[in-house]
């Protein structure tokens, strides 16, 4: 049987995602889906809603047969980085043949060629003259590709579902893998849109959550640990800011000042933006620095599968991994005793519990196995 890929983040898992994974299958036929889903931090700088056992419990409930985790220091930034974490991952696992991914603009094809425009040097050449007018990296990015390949290409670039559609044929590209992309069109609300009878948004759920509509056990929300991430941003110096990624051209100065300054998370964010900085690059930046990670602590590639669910298909897959993945394989929590990144992700975790509407525990991350259904 076929093993299709999907990389996401399931904050929260919703019928948007459900459809997405039985559209694949109407699409491709029947065959095994393996999710690579963020762990308890996700890539807007936030904390996800709902824990990440949680999370894939809900996914194998919606048609995931297996789901596997992104890392924290990949999943916890740029959609470049981002993609290129979750693609290792499924090439990792030596079972993918294909990955299936939402897009505004349903055509893989026309998203492959802005693919291959931005490994291109004639655009590197482009993006430096537009970088050096002084204009946000978002828009330097699309307008290099606009003087390559028109407008309309160039477009695609400015809806977030098809920019990560692109990132991950890059990142797969790199990779010289054979995984195969599908791109299904997006059904129901934008993204960070509202409520739709059938398919809302992720951030209309994650409200409903945090009210208390949805009556969700034990949320979480940055807020909630705001002041230990004001804390810890205040025991960092000038060379900690300046040591964290994509925080080049001044913003390390910035978000350096304004953390001494501001005495809630909105307003050190407030503080530190200018036109030239996302709001996402200025919250990721700040987590980075709450949750004590470096670029030191990022290997080029993930060194390990981590399974965080599988259905009875799934353990079937796990069977086939034993043989074909090119990356060992961790379904017991003492398998990652020794191994930093690992050991990095369960103080990530610990954190994490900082955030939740009653503060959990430490020690999750070595006392929780695999959901398995």
């Amino acid at each position: 049987m076929n093993t299709v890929g999907i990389i996401a983040e399931y904050n929260p898992f919703h019928a948007g995602h459900a459809f997405h994974v039985a559209e694949t299958r109407r699409r491709l036929g029947e065959c095994a889906v393996a999710a690579v889903m963020s762990g308890n931090f996700v890539q807007r700088g936030e904390c996800a809603v709902l824990d990440k056992w949680t999370r894939a419990k809900a996914a194998l409930k919606g048609g995931v047969d297996l789901v596997l985790e992104l890392p924290t220091v990949w999943a916890v930034s740029s959609a470049e980085c981002f993609a290129r974490g979750a693609a290792g991952i499924l090439e990792g696992t030596g079972v993918v043949s294909r990955l299936s991914f939402g897009s505004e603009c349903g055509d893989v094809d026309k998203l492959q060629r802005v693919a291959v425009c931005l490994d291109s040097p004639r655009y590197l050449d482009e993006l430096r003259r537009f970088l050096d007018e002084g204009l946000p990296f978002a828009a330097c990015r699309q307008a290099a590709v606009g003087e390559l390949l028109g407008s309309e290409p160039a477009e695609l670039l400015a809806q977030p579902n098809n920019n990560l559609g692109i990132e991950y044929i890059r990142a797969l590209n790199a990779l010289g893998s054979g995984i195969r992309s599908v791109t299904i069109p997006r059904t129901g609300a934008g993204h960070d849109g509202g409520e739709h009878p059938e398919y809302p948004s992720a951030s209309f759920v994650r409200e409903q959550i945090r009210s208390g509509a949805l009556g969700a056990e034990n949320p979480a929300w940055m807020k909630n640990g705001e002041r230990w991430v004001l804390g810890a941003l205040r025991a960092m110096d000038g060379e900690d800011f300046a040591a964290l990624p994509d925080c080049g051209e001044g913003l390390s100065q910035r978000i350096y000042r304004a953390a001494r300054q501001g005495a809630a998370l909105e307003e050190v964010y407030d503080l530190a933006k200018t036109k030239r900085y996302a709001h996402a690059r200025i919250r990721r930046a700040v987590l980075w620095g709450a949750l004590g990670l470096t670029l030191a602590g990022r290997p080029e590639f993930p060194p390990y599968l981590r399974v965080l669910g599988a259905n009875e298909r799934g353990r079937g897959l796990l069977r086939e991994m034993k043989t074909a993945a090119s990356l060992p394989v961790i379904t017991k929590p003492a398998h990652g005793k020794g191994i930093p990144l690992f050991e990095l992700e369960a103080r990530c975790t610990d954190l994490y519990q900082l955030c939740r509407r009653e503060p959990g525990p430490c020690g999750l991350e070595w006392t929780t196995n695999p959901v398995m259904i």
